[in-house]
């Protein structure tokens, strides 16, 4: 019996916000994104492995790591200054 089983990375966009970038130190545009391992057999994903969160700079492409509470609280700022992309 030949089982094929592998993992997938997917990435997300859960939000765009606004503010000065601490590399280019430019205020732009920063996409917050998730990034998901999952698990597959037969290229059907069947749960998730891991996840990390990052930021990163529309203008210089500068990456910050996140953490899940970060990634959150950015989302609802986001919302609450209606920036959720």
């Amino acid at each position: 019996m030949l089982l094929i089983f592998g993992t997938t990375l997917r990435d997300r966009v859960l939000a765009v916000v606004s503010f000065v970038c601490e590399y280019c130190r430019t205020p732009a545009s920063q996409e917050v994104i998730e990034s998901a391992t999952r698990f597959s057999v037969f290229f059907i994903p069947l749960f998730t492995v891991s996840r990390r969160y990052v930021v990163v700079c529309s203008n210089c492409g500068g990456t910050t790591a996140l953490t899940r509470e970060q990634a959150t609280h950015g989302l609802e700022w986001a919302a609450r200054n209606r920036q959720v992309a």
